[in-house]
């Protein structure tokens, strides 16, 4: 099974101005949050969600500045309530509508030195969950607070459905990209050149295997297949060979394998095992463990689901692979019924400044 990426020449008409977008094991000057509020995400199950995400947000702080979204007349006397209010936790008031903020808020490119800010068109995973209005204003809110340059884009798109390695590679599913209900009329090529025109990308790799059951973003890549070095890839596949999810992941692995042997540099690709298929009222769940947050080459933040085989497996192979990285475990096993992890809740702003981003690799 051979993959065909999208290859995309640099030209004056297609880049103006040279950009890319750094991977997430580049240094960071902070990771974005947005404070869960919106009952109707974990529906009879809110109770335990504050606190669980205030337990991955600590976590984060331990090695970057982090800032929450919160709203002064609605939520944050919550969220002061569980996070604090001193460094390095910082609260924003901007309102939003749900936390996703990997989904609504900005992708952070380097410029020139610089960062921009890009700006997708946002319509919350294909008009699935209104309203969504707070949510597509808070992306240029979020790069004024932080004098980021903030760019438009006609692309719908959530920050969830594409993943990237800091050298042009990038990892998309068409499934949440060129569909009716996000970009109806876009070619695939009119998308890979707006993918290059914005983030700097040259090789877009579609992967097509499969997604997880019970996720509603219809297969956000950040759930299926990241990054950990640019040499590297970890990619879900399921734990159990009867599991509805297993042959749809095991044809992931099997274009991302193909496709490593024969880009440049060349990639080892690793079996990151789900946890066991797991219900709640009925109702699968999509945990996976590529959900992780990476905090520059300091920390990984990790979910955890409670079954302790499977999250050991999983954070050992991660420590293997970022032996310079701190490797933390937090609860997911609530927060999951609002079909997300750690990943999905959060926005990393890398640090201006260009330089070596990966042993050697610059």
């Amino acid at each position: 099974m051979v993959v065909q990426p999208t290859q995309i020449a640099a030209s004056a008409e297609t880049n103006v101005a040279p950009r890319r977008w750094p991977a997430e094991w580049e240094p960071q000057n902070a990771v974005w949050f947005s404070w869960p509020h919106k009952k109707k995400t974990w529906p009879r199950h809110f109770n335990p969600i504050p606190a669980a995400f205030a337990s991955m947000v600590h976590a984060v702080a331990e090695f970057v500045d982090v800032k929450v979204l919160a709203s002064a007349g609605k939520h944050a006397t919550a969220a002061k309530k569980l996070l604090g209010i001193s460094k390095p936790i910082e609260l924003i008031d901007i309102e939003t509508n749900d936390t996703w903020i990997r989904d609504f808020g900005p992708t952070f490119v380097h410029e020139r030195g610089k960062l921009v800010g890009i700006d997708w068109n946002y319509n919350a995973w294909g008009g699935k969950h209104p309203p969504w209005d707070d949510d597509a204003a808070a992306a240029r809110q979020i790069c004024n607070l932080a004098s980021v340059v903030c760019e438009s884009s006609k692309l719908t798109l959530e920050g969830g459905a594409i993943e990237g390695d800091g050298l042009g590679r990038m990892l998309t599913t068409p499934i949440c990209v060129q569909t009716a209900n996000r970009n109806r009329g876009w070619s695939r090529d009119r998308i890979s050149r707006e993918f290059h025109k914005r983030l700097g990308v040259t090789e877009i790799v579609w992967i097509d295997g499969g997604g997880l059951d019970g996720d509603d973003t219809d297969g956000h890549i950040d759930q299926l297949a990241r990054f950990v070095t640019p040499t590297d890839l970890v990619v879900a596949v399921s734990s159990n060979p009867n599991d509805v999810n297993a042959v749809g992941l095991s044809r992931n692995f099997a274009q991302l394998s193909a496709w490593a042997e024969q880009t440049t540099p060349t990639i080892t690709v690793h079996e990151l095992s789900t946890p066991p298929p797991r219900e709640i009222e009925g109702q699968r769940v999509p945990e996976s463990y590529c959900n992780f947050i990476m905090i520059g080459d300091r920390g990984i933040v990790v979910p955890t689901f409670g079954n302790r085989k499977s999250d050991s497996r999983a954070l050992g192979l991660l420590r293997e692979l970022r032996p310079e990285s701190k490797v933390v475990g937090i609860d997911a096993k609530d927060f999951i019924w609002g079909r997300g992890a750690w990943h999905c809740a959060s926005q990393q702003q890398p640090a201006a400044a260009e330089g070596v981003f990966y042993k050697g690799i610059s």
